[in-house]
């Protein structure tokens, strides 16, 4: 969070307060994505108030539990994407799927707390064996659940089966290039015909059986090869039954092989840069403020608990979750408290830290643009109602 964004959060929270507290409702924005949460238990009331005091102290133990979560649900891929650690096989973690068992036991712990839950990690979901199962745990609780996928497999019936009838709230498509020439070259491996032919069908049976979800959005890396097709974007994702397009700024990973090449995919047009740059260098911001470790946690596929998702071998890891540690447990450890110690005060001694791909932009958010093309849809009402 940038010390801009941090001063406005502030100045809202009285009348947060008044709207979280007593009337248990919070409107926010996710990534350019709204969320409207109504009718809150008092757990959650309670919990978003500690959480939100962590703007002003970041104490070192929260006073809350998470109010966002990310869960990795497997760490293995179909695409070779060339910035990310699982496509350039920096991943040393072993491929898994996460099992059933430690998703419900997490989700019993933490799931009364949540806000937003983002269903993926440093793997494709939708590959996850027993997808559905997931996502009908997920929806057991008031949370807001995000699933992105590249959509390889988006048109396989079991998979559709699944995000039809336990839908998450936002289906987040990857779609990096309007043709195939075109989105290959960054989704190496990937075609755009089972993308959209799944989009379609999922579209077809929400409308005909009068469904709401999964609201299906298409989401758009802008990059050097693929910046001719912005005048293009917003009539593609219509014509192709999207709900929602972002347009996203290519962010960079904590691997040190990939900093030339981000270099050379970075866009012309200043507007869809994620960072400044001078003489071909990253301009550093000195007014981050890092809120992942004290409300927005990652569990990795084997019950690793990190700070935050970029950590994606675990490298300074909370502990691991099992039948017989807890989440609360690692959440309020000593070895948790000693990692939020290191990222609030001397963040530079973590490579991850370092290679933060938050830190140096403008704004905090990765996309920079949303486009609702749905009419038929109330976008300001579509949560609030299923929640």
């Amino acid at each position: 969070m940038r010390s801009k964004e941090r001063i406005r959060s502030l100045l809202r929270s009285p009348f947060l307060t008044w709207g979280v507290l007593f009337r248990g409702r919070y409107n926010f924005i996710y990534d350019q994505m709204p969320i409207i949460m109504n009718r809150m238990s008092i757990a959650k009331r309670i919990n978003l108030f500690k959480s939100g005091a962590n703007l002003i102290y970041r104490r070192l133990t929260p006073w809350g539990m998470p109010l966002h979560m990310q869960f990795e649900l497997t760490n293995f891929c179909n695409l070779r994407c060339p910035v990310c650690p699982t496509g350039i096989k920096a991943l040393k973690r072993p491929p898994k799927a996460v099992d059933v068992e430690l998703f419900d036991r997490v989700l019993d712990e933490v799931g009364p707390y949540l806000l937003t839950l983002s269903l993926w990690g440093w793997g494709e979901p939708l590959l996850h064996p027993r997808l559905r199962l997931i996502l009908r745990s997920a929806r057991r609780y008031q949370i807001a659940t995000f699933l992105s996928t590249n959509g390889q497999n988006l048109n396989d019936d079991q998979v559709i089966e699944a995000l039809i009838q336990e839908p998450p709230t936002y289906l987040i498509v990857a779609v990096d290039g309007l043709t195939d020439e075109t989105n290959t070259r960054f989704r190496k491996g990937a075609k755009l015909a089972p993308i959209l032919a799944g989009v379609r069908r999922i579209a077809q049976i929400k409308q005909k059986m009068g469904l709401r979800l999964p609201l299906l959005h298409m989401r758009y890396i802008v990059m050097k090869h693929n910046q001719h097709e912005m005048p293009h974007l917003i009539d593609f994702a219509r014509r192709h039954h999207f709900d929602l397009l972002t347009i996203r700024t290519l962010s960079i990973i904590d691997v040190e092989s990939t900093a030339q090449l981000h270099r050379e995919l970075v866009p012309d047009m200043e507007e869809w840069r994620a960072y400044g740059y001078e003489t071909d260098h990253r301009i550093e911001r000195g007014d981050f403020i890092c809120l992942q470790p004290f409300w927005f946690p990652t569990v990795f596929v084997d019950g690793t608990l990190v700070a935050c998702e970029q950590d994606y071998n675990a490298q300074q890891a909370m502990g691991v979750i099992s039948k017989d540690v807890s989440f609360s447990k690692l959440w309020r450890g000593k070895r948790a408290s000693s990692i939020r110690r290191i990222i609030r005060e001397t963040p530079q001694r973590l490579s991850f830290c370092r290679n933060c791909p938050y830190r140096d932009r403008e704004t905090t958010d990765c996309s920079v643009q949303a486009h609702f093309l749905n009419p038929r849809i109330d976008y300001s009402r579509l949560v609030m109602r299923y929640h």
